[in-house]
């Protein structure tokens, strides 16, 4: 699990994947994101800008993202 922390009130989901180097582009992360491969608290999501707030978790392959406020 990786815990991510805000350092505004929020992060678009597919610059998350990009900043976390999960996709190699942002292109990358708004196909997969496009295609269902992303679950937002257990249920998949295709906004490729959904807002993510303290609490939310993101699952995306193999991969759990906890995301905190400072």
């Amino acid at each position: 699990m990786i815990d991510f922390k805000l350092k505004d009130d929020f992060i678009e989901l597919n610059k998350l994947l990009k900043y976390l180097q999960l996709c190699e582009s942002g292109a990358v992360a708004n196909m997969c994101i496009s295609d269902g491969m992303v679950k937002l608290n257990n249920t998949v999501d295709t906004r490729k800008r959904a807002k993510l707030r303290d609490g939310d978790v993101v699952e995306f392959e193999d991969t759990v993202i906890k995301i905190t406020k400072d």
